[in-house]
């Protein structure tokens, strides 16, 4: 799964991209810094591994990932070519979400490309660029529609979904608003549209302002507009988060103390992204290993054990599952099986987020 991390010029996308990631990505204060997207896997915080590995004292611990790509930034007229256009719209179609880092801050040694800060323009400058991308792709998708449903009136299921795209798009929305129902979906589930993408916003704010962000009228006001956009907003200040990432835990842990900060807002970021993708993690514990399974909500047990090895989902005979709360609770997975806690679930069972799972097979 990969997020692509966009916004405009100078707004601290590499800045946070270094952070994330410390794969040391080029920033500097001009446009179009990046040119070819960067790339880094990140791990996903999940403070459960530590108290597995607390009972378990395993060798290796590894945590779920996630991948994140900092791409060009993006200026009006990209939909036409401008700046790095089509090039960085390519780019954005290969993520499977898109988080948006917008500029809270105010700097005069930093340049502006509209000027001033303004973060609901921002946002609606980039917005407008994947909705103008978008509404070429529906109207190219749309004739190949028209002339199916002329021969097959199935396809006209998938003609009347376009309509409702068209219309949201050309009122200046997101694909992502338009409701579906479950055949029109089906029949656009290789329609990779930017506007539908899962977005997350982050207000890079000053360190003052980080201090008191919920009363910032700058992250306000990008907080509002996610929240009226079924999105989420997560406030951080780039500079401070490049200074963490450089720092060993115990100096880290002293710089969150004395700033008041219970968790680096880059930790929160990787999270919000995690849950964006609409993704959980499922818990393997033992001596050898503790580790953590990336699957989608909903996903059944054949098909977690299948993460793990093709061969455990072919073979899949029962799980036996207890959630990590009751496990760290009981202190071991024997004293777990005395009282009873310790399920055995079949084929037909959804994981569940936590979940620390034995898989029987026989191949």
């Amino acid at each position: 799964m990969e997020i692509g991390i966009v916004g405009l010029p100078n707004v601290g996308k590499s800045t946070m991209f270094n952070a994330i990631t410390k794969a040391g990505a080029e920033c500097a204060n001009y446009p179009f810094c990046t040119i070819e997207p960067n790339v880094g896997v990140v791990p996903v915080p999940d403070e459960r591994l530590e108290g597995l590995a607390k009972i378990y004292n395993p060798e290796k611990v590894t945590n779920a990932v996630v991948k994140f790509v900092d791409i060009a930034g993006l200026v009006k007229g990209a939909s036409k070519g401008e700046g790095l256009g089509n090039k960085f719209l390519s780019h954005i179609r290969e993520t499977d979400a898109i988080v948006q880092v917008v500029r809270c801050f105010e700097n005069g040694n930093i340049t502006h490309v509209d000027g001033s800060i303004d973060p609901i323009r921002d946002i609606e400058t980039i917005n407008l660029e994947l909705i103008f991308a978008d509404m070429e792709a529906v109207d190219k998708r749309m004739d190949r529609a028209q002339k199916a449903a002329r021969a097959d009136k199935k396809h006209q299921v998938e003609v009347d979904a376009l309509l409702k795209i068209k219309a949201a798009l050309e009122a200046g929305k997101l694909a992502s608003s338009v409701q579906l129902n479950d055949e029109e979906q089906d029949m656009l589930s290789d329609f990779y549209l930017l506007t539908l993408k899962p977005m997350l916003y982050v207000g890079n704010l000053s360190e003052e302002q980080l201090k008191d962000y919920a009363n910032d009228k700058n992250f306000k006001a990008l907080s509002d507009y996610a929240v009226a956009n079924g999105s989420e907003a997560i406030p951080l200040c780039v500079k401070v988060e490049e200074e963490l990432a450089s720092l060993e835990d115990d100096e880290k842990a002293e710089m969150l103390e004395l700033m008041g900060i219970t968790e680096p807002g880059l930790d929160k970021l990787i999270k919000a992204s995690y849950k964006l993708l609409g993704l959980m993690s499922f818990l393997t514990a033992g001596e050898p290993e503790v580790r953590a399974w990336t699957i989608k909500i909903g996903t059944k047990a054949p098909q977690a054990a299948g993460k793990i090895h093709s061969d455990i989902e072919r073979g899949f005979i029962k799980a036996e599952v207890i959630s990590y709360d009751e496990l760290i609770e009981c202190g071991s997975l024997v004293k777990a099986r005395e009282k009873g806690l310790i399920r055995f679930e079949g084929k037909e069972y959804v994981m569940q987020d936590g979940d620390v799972v034995l898989f029987r097979f026989n191949v």
